[in-house]
């Protein structure tokens, strides 16, 4: 039976993880799974102000949301002759990750995989 050793975590690490746990949306439970540890160490390094993120580096909700203008037009039926267009959805993420999807997809799994990225 293989012996687990115990992982030591630097200070930056421990910094790093627990500014995550800050995100809006992101529970310490997501980012413990995350680097495969116990979430309660992470609430013990949250207690320490050496890791807590300091509430003013953390993006609040009017930085990361963003709202987009939407007109909304009556439906119009495209004439049989002319091709349609291919479905085409481009995503910007934070931390860097886009996707591009063309043709159908299932909407549900889309946002699953936007979930596994983002979390």
């Amino acid at each position: 039976m293989a012996r687990r050793t115990k992982r030591l975590w630097t200070d930056e690490e421990k910094r790093s993880i627990c500014f995550q746990t800050a995100a809006p949306g992101v529970s310490v439970a997501q980012v413990a799974r995350r680097y495969a540890v116990n979430a309660n160490l992470i609430f013990k390094w949250l207690r320490d102000p050496r890791f807590a993120p300091d509430p003013a580096s953390v993006p609040g909700p009017s930085e990361e949301a963003r709202f987009l203008p939407v007109e909304i037009v009556a439906e119009t039926k495209a004439p049989a002759a002319e091709p349609v267009a291919d479905n085409r959805i481009e995503i910007e993420l934070a931390g860097g990750h886009r996707m591009r999807i063309s043709g159908s997809y299932d909407p549900e799994a889309l946002v699953r995989l936007i979930r596994g990225l983002t979390a």
